[in-house]
């Protein structure tokens, strides 16, 4: 993970925007407009895909996280802090998807900035970090996130004045002590929620509109064009969510083996059980015991695919693939677009077909 800003970049960035006429202090919200287009800045793929969509040829749309980058690992640089500061909307996801949010914020001079979080209004689901492999439920997984600091000073006392006790909580030490900081700092950045609610045709009209709202706000005098881009794709993600019922529902399977757990809401929305390698953070490795828990459920009912992503390494997939005798195919999470894809003209809609194909593939 690329380190943080320092907080030298930090003065540079707050004195250049202060140079510059406190990006905004002085200036209205279409200040900032590039030849009589909405600037905005969104924060990874899905947003800029939605933003654009709605957006049509009144926006000037620029997205953080280049094109071939998973944005897990990504955080932004002192240039990219100070684009956001000049533009009229930021656009992001939420739900501690941009970790990196809250430090942005405090170093944004431009005081008429409009911030989207486009996922308020969604109803959240719950994140599944794989606590069930340590001996958790639920209630531990809660309790792990609010209180972890002190559990865990808890628990290394415990270790030396207890065997018993050690015992008991094996799972959760054990845990503690193999994971590096960066992987465990990374599987808390979320919190509780899983991110991923694009995943879910239903949910994107949701942040649409709260994407639809600010553009009315900062540029009302194109308030019916945007409405009527909203419109049209509400009818169009009304049509990939019926074809996504229609043929999931057919499918003798119903268990996807995934390399991390994406698609919550995905398999939410059309009866699906994803059974993930690996947790809500796409790059960690999973311990020995959790990869024989795969393997044999993967032997036990026959799974044919391993699905990996395209942003990240496949050789966790390909290993359990050429254990149990599957195949791998691509599940793509849609949190970033490839050169390749974005030269060909792939949107969220191809994208979402692309997933549909596989999955159809893989469980029939």
């Amino acid at each position: 993970m690329r380190k943080f800003f320092s907080k030298v970049g930090v003065a540079v960035i707050s004195a250049s925007m202060f140079l510059t006429g406190c990006s905004g202090k002085s200036n209205d919200t279409g200040s900032n407009k590039i030849e009589g287009k909405v600037k905005v800045v969104a924060s990874f793929y899905p947003m800029y895909d939605f933003t654009k969509m709605i957006g049509g040829d009144k926006v000037d749309v620029k997205t953080l996280v280049p094109s071939g980058v998973e944005p897990h690992d990504w955080e932004p640089s002192a240039q990219d802090i100070i684009e956001i500061g000049k533009s009229n909307i930021f656009v992001y996801n939420g739900v501690g998807m941009e970790a990196w949010l809250d430090k942005v914020k405090e170093n944004i001079e431009n005081k008429n900035l409009v911030y989207v979080e486009a996922s308020r209004g969604v109803k959240l689901l719950k994140g599944d970090e794989h606590d069930e492999k340590h001996g958790h439920d639920d209630k531990d997984k809660h309790d792990d996130k609010h209180d972890h600091d002190d559990k865990d000073k808890h628990d290394d006392k415990d270790k030396h004045d207890d065997k018993d006790k050690h015992d008991d909580k094996h799972d959760h030490d054990d845990k503690d002590k193999h994971d590096d900081k960066d992987k465990h700092d990374k599987k808390h950045e979320h919190g509780e929620y899983d991110p991923h609610i694009w995943l879910n045709p239903e949910n994107v009209k949701i942040e649409m509109k709260n994407i639809l709202e600010a553009l009315i706000k900062v540029d009302p005098n194109n308030k019916e064009y945007y409405e009527k881009n909203y419109a049209d794709n509400v009818v169009k993600l009304d049509k990939l969510n019926e074809k996504f019922k229609t043929d999931l529902s057919k499918t003798k399977n119903k268990d996807i083996i995934v390399a991390h757990e994406a698609f919550g809401y995905l398999c939410d929305a059309y009866g699906l059980n994803q059974i993930g390698i690996e947790g809500l953070s796409p790059d960690s490795e999973p311990d020995a015991a959790r990869m024989a828990e795969i393997t044999n459920f993967a032997k036990n009912n026959k799974v044919k695919y391993i699905f990996f992503e395209e942003l990240v390494s496949p050789k966790v997939a390909e290993t359990i693939a050429k254990e149990v005798g599957a195949r791998t195919e691509v599940l793509n999470p849609i949190e970033g677009i490839t050169k390749k894809q974005q030269e060909a003209g792939d949107n969220y809609y191809t994208l979402m077909e692309m997933n549909l194909k596989a999955l159809l593939k893989a469980l029939n």
